[in-house]
């Protein structure tokens, strides 16, 4: 099945070993190119606003907010820079520790801006106190800011356990996977075995607390015993073909990614046409970003149904892992209905 024209606007994009979860929990992380600009823009539109008093006119405020943001601008990466290099020592440290510790690097920067300024003889009279604190300041609003961004996981993390559990044990999908194993105790005892470990392995991970990400090599194994479970039900109606790039393992997604999106894919696709469908999954390396992209074709005279929950909690998961980095499009177009992920490398 060909996909690549799906999603015009974009370009077309073997197991590996799982990595270890993730340790404790940063309060703030840095190191995610959407929080480096926010940051930036955050401590620039403070230092605009802060230039207006005592300005005198257009002409003078500008000079004021090119003096100041020729301190605050090297501040600011500074601190981003500190921050991002030192996240793992971070993660051993409390919450509290962290917090104050992001609050003491701020102070420095700012410092360090108005040592700039005082090189370049901007200031007669070095405000080395002031400079610390609004430093300390921007960088406790900062850091309040990440936290809170980093609690939104919380919720997000359980409804996506929750709603993946609810969708494991469905009566209808545990006795159609049930009644599969019964039938081929007889005929195939080994592929009925198989198909009860699929089956266990699916219910341990929905029933495991699972970390921040997973590489997506975890992710497109828990897949793949989805749709063996799926194959003994519906047979020759559903046909996969995948398209794996083994350079895109090691990409980071969140837990529980994949599998809603192709359930999703043979839900609206397989069940119900009675000629069955195609299910494509591909994944592929792209410099820095890794694209995955879940296709299937839909029966004819039907759109894509359904209230998009299972989407909306991938898309919110994320866009909290990776934030700007992570973007989700998903398109019917020619009865082929595509998701299309792309994460960073």
């Amino acid at each position: 099945m060909k996909d690549s024209q799906i999603l015009s606007a974009f370009q077309d994009l073997p197991a590996q070993a799982p990595a270890p979860r993730p340790g404790p929990a940063l309060v703030f992380d840095a190191c995610h190119v959407g929080v480096i600009l926010r940051a930036v823009l955050f401590v620039e539109t403070v230092m605009s606003v802060g230039a207006m008093f005592g300005a005198v006119g257009a002409i003078d405020w500008l000079l004021r907010v090119s003096v100041l943001s020729g301190a605050a601008l090297p501040a600011t990466l500074a601190w981003l820079i500190v921050a991002c290099s030192l996240k793992k020592l971070l993660a051993r440290l409390a919450p509290a520790a962290q917090q104050i510790f992001g609050m003491v690097l701020g102070a420095l920067a700012g410092l360090y801006g108005c040592a700039l300024m005082t090189l370049v003889g901007f200031t007669v009279g070095s405000p080395w106190v002031a400079s610390a604190f609004a430093g300390m300041l921007l960088a406790a609003a900062l850091v309040a800011a990440l936290a809170l961004r980093a609690k939104g996981r919380m919720p997000a993390d359980t409804a996506a356990r929750l709603s993946e559990l609810q969708a494991r044990i469905r009566p209808h999908f545990l006795f159609n996977t049930l009644n599969s194993a019964i039938a081929l105790v007889r005929e195939d005892p080994a592929r009925a075995e198989a198909l009860l470990e699929d089956l266990s392995e699916l219910f341990r991970h929905a029933l495991m607390e699972p970390g921040e990400s997973v590489t997506l090599a975890e992710e497109i194994a828990l897949a793949r015993r989805y749709l063996d479970i799926e194959q003994v039900r519906f047979g020759e109606r559903l046909q996969v073909e995948w398209a794996l790039d083994p350079l895109a393992g090691s990409a980071r997604v969140p837990a529980l990614m994949l599998q809603p999106l192709v359930e999703n894919a043979v839900k609206h696709g397989v069940e119900p046409s009675a000629a069955g469908a195609q299910v494509k999954i591909s994944t592929q390396r792209r410099s820095g970003t890794v694209v995955i992209k879940v296709t299937n074709t839909v029966p004819a005279g039907q759109g894509r149904r359904g209230h998009g929950v299972a989407q909306d909690n991938v898309r919110d998961r994320l866009r909290l892992l990776h934030d700007v980095q992570g973007q989700f499009q998903a398109l019917l177009k020619d009865g082929i209905y595509q998701v299309r992920v792309e994460v960073p490398a």
